[in-house]
């Protein structure tokens, strides 16, 4: 096998082995129940008083929908855990499995998204209704909650509820439990190949170029970018003709303020960095609980790359051009974001 091309989240991410996949073969899901008929809506005659429907009858007709919702629920959940028990559902070559996606770990992550970060999504216009497009964002806030938030903005912000494919860094992959969740929600190493396979399938794909540098800087340093690496993302959208969408994001950096790293436990955990807080390790398990900052999250619009010659990919001239033209957009409107906000949290 050839060797992939990597896409830097940190400076020693082409250094290391490639995640593995797990492929599970595909199966045809099952249909869901038919909706029942609406409840017969009662009128008035003209000429009359008080509408027959209205009399003691009404009451289980009225409760009817409410018990046939919660019916439904019931068993479509009985459903959802038989297929999981007897594997009959599906799985792409890259381990993703959508309907997991979007009926448990959405569900997990939503109300974080609504109540608790209380995103504010600009510009979802921006991504394509259909077709591949990959998303470059900024990254920050010490661990990588902003991928998922983004990747919730996405799917119940787009009007056609579209799903991010997130890259991510090989350490990802080397997690238990992480490892296989990231596989079920779409994440797959970043990896030229990997990036390249699911744009020109139709994909959305999402990249942070800045990887640990970004989410491990110190909190004196946020909301100011890192660099990009080699700009391998912009040869990627180059192969496959996708557009480029900027994304800012404000708001993560301040979940944990990072005030130190303690770089020799790093070292000897294998970690990147180890955070030091105002409130972690000092509270414990209670320090790792993000607060409860305020984001925003706005996507810029589009860079297309339809319209450069196929050799255009291997021209470093124009990947640095393309790379500072992402990066720029992407700081400018951090800056916009930050003079419009009045409040870390509210």
């Amino acid at each position: 096998m050839a060797d992939a091309k990597v896409i830097p989240f940190d400076e020693g991410a082409a250094d290391r082995p490639r995640g593995e996949r797990r492929t599970r073969p595909r199966q045809p899901g099952r249909r869901k129940p038919a909706e029942p008929s609406a409840v017969r809506e009662v009128r008035a005659l003209p000429g009359q008083g008080e509408p027959a429907g209205l009399d003691a009858t009404s009451g289980p007709e009225e409760t009817e929908p409410e018990q046939g919702g919660w019916e439904r629920r019931i068993a479509g959940g009985l459903s959802f855990l038989r297929r999981r028990l007897t594997g009959e559902y599906d799985v792409d070559e890259f381990g993703y499995d959508q309907e997991l996606t979007d009926q448990v770990l959405m569900s997990m992550l939503r109300p974080v998204y609504e109540k608790y970060f209380r995103v504010d999504v600009k510009g979802i216009e921006n991504i394509p209704a259909d077709g591949g497009a990959l998303i470059v964002a900024n990254h920050s806030g010490t661990l990588p909650l902003d991928g998922l938030m983004l990747q919730v903005a996405v799917h119940d912000r787009h009007p056609q509820n579209r799903h991010l494919r997130l890259l991510a860094a090989d350490l990802v992959f080397m997690l238990p439990v992480v490892n296989e969740l990231a596989r079920k929600a779409g994440h797959t190493l970043a990896c030229a190949e990997d990036a390249q396979q699911l744009l020109e399938r139709g994909e959305l794909v999402g990249v942070m170029p800045e990887g640990f540098k970004g989410i491990g800087k110190p909190f004196s340093e946020r909301y100011k970018l890192q660099r990009f690496g080699r700009g391998g993302f912009v040869s990627t959208a180059l192969r496959a003709g996708t557009p480029i969408v900027p994304c800012s994001i404000v708001g993560a950096e301040e979940i944990y303020p990072m005030i130190g790293n303690a770089k020799t436990l790093a070292r000897v955990l294998g970690f990147p960095y180890f955070p030091i807080t105002p409130t972690f390790p000092w509270l414990g398990p209670l320090g790792a609980v993000p607060l409860p900052t305020k984001w925003t999250i706005q996507f810029g619009e589009p860079i297309p790359t339809d319209g450069y010659p196929p050799e255009a990919a291997e021209d470093p001239m124009l990947m640095f051009n393309l790379t500072d033209q992402v990066r720029e957009q992407i700081q400018h409107t951090l800056y916009k974001l930050l003079v419009q906000r009045r409040s870390v949290f509210f």
